[in-house]
């Protein structure tokens, strides 16, 4: 493909309650090229695992779409009937979640519920599942993969159960991977070696990766691009090392300073004074005013759209344009 392979535009998902709808996500947009890897980042509650539900189509009941697209290929995918959408997950768009137990019935063998996958997508006999099945565990990084086959999820470690995760995620050759704090769950060696492998195993197949994360480590050794999400809303987004290293967001310099670093010899680390608001309480204008250094009464009233800022873009009215320094 020329063009982005998932385009997410102007998405708001609702939730409906007795005191009138509560808005989650509020104009969400953003694309991802085919070989992409797009790190989303914020606090817990900003809307980065609801994204990637409304992307997918796993959004839990009362929630719903309630405005914008979501496109996969140059085609609209959000407002598909359920049993198509049914077919197009594990098909087209794969998913990989923090817990891999909950991924993972343990009732089934790895190597059942493998061949299961692939037979369920493809014109595969039992047969031929099964070497493709010891072919993605192979591919995967899993010893004595035709061994492994006949064990059970619990028979596995924590790093060689999410490396069966992404074996399953990978199995259907989907054209878009929604990775949700794939690593939160894993020490540091491991966690290397799983972002390494998601990495690697995507960009050869030239898969579309949305990796939802809180640790800025793991998106500055994985992503391409980062989108900074905060109370539902895009606030930042543009080239990896651009975000991290001159942010041009208040709530993005924030988040830089809370992160420790080897050449920083501050006593202390810096934090983003208040907490997110509230889905009934988020205020007029940009979100962030209540606790950012820079408000004024213009972010009080009248809400910034992402606006090109060097070369990312971010969603204020007075961007940090001259880059980041930590306080």
């Amino acid at each position: 493909m020329s063009g982005p392979l998932l385009e997410v535009r102007d998405l708001c998902v609702e939730f409906p309650t007795r005191h009138g709808p509560l808005r989650a996500l509020d104009g969400v947009s953003f694309d991802i090229a085919p070989g992409e890897i797009l790190g989303v980042v914020g606090e817990s509650g900003a809307g980065k695992s609801l994204t990637g539900a409304a992307v997918i189509g796993l959004l839990e009941p009362p929630g719903r779409v309630c405005r914008g697209q979501v496109l996969l290929e140059g085609s609209r995918i959000d407002d598909l009937p359920r049993e198509a959408m049914r077919r197009l997950q594990g098909r087209r768009i794969g998913a990989i979640f923090q817990d891999p137990l909950t991924s993972l019935d343990p009732l089934y063998t790895v190597g059942h519920q493998l061949v299961e996958t692939l037979r369920a997508h493809f014109a595969l006999g039992t047969s031929q599942a099964r070497e493709q099945a010891v072919e993605l565990l192979r591919q995967t990084g899993i010893p004595a993969p035709e061994a492994r086959l006949a064990q059970y999820p619990h028979e596995f470690s924590g790093g060689m159960r999410q490396r069966v995760v992404i074996a399953l995620a990978l199995a259907a050759k989907p054209a878009l991977v929604i990775a949700d704090e794939p690593t939160t769950a894993l020490d540091v060696a491991v966690q290397a070696q799983i972002l390494q492998l998601l990495r690697g195993v995507t960009q050869a197949r030239g898969a579309a990766v949305m990796l939802i994360t809180h640790d800025m480590g793991v998106v500055a050794e994985t992503c391409d691009r980062v989108a900074v999400m905060y109370a539902g809303r895009v606030v930042e987004i543009g080239p990896v090392d651009e975000v991290l290293q001159r942010p041009a967001h208040p709530y993005t310099v924030g988040l830089m300073a809370s992160v420790p670093s080897l050449h920083d010899a501050r006593d202390r680390l810096a934090q983003i004074p208040g907490a997110l608001p509230r889905l009934g309480e988020i205020p007029a204008g940009c979100a962030f005013h209540p606790r950012c250094p820079k408000a004024s009464p213009r972010c009080r009233e009248e809400r910034p759209e992402l606006a090109l800022v060097r070369r990312t873009r971010a969603a204020c009215w007075w961007p940090m344009v001259e880059g980041f320094a930590a306080p």
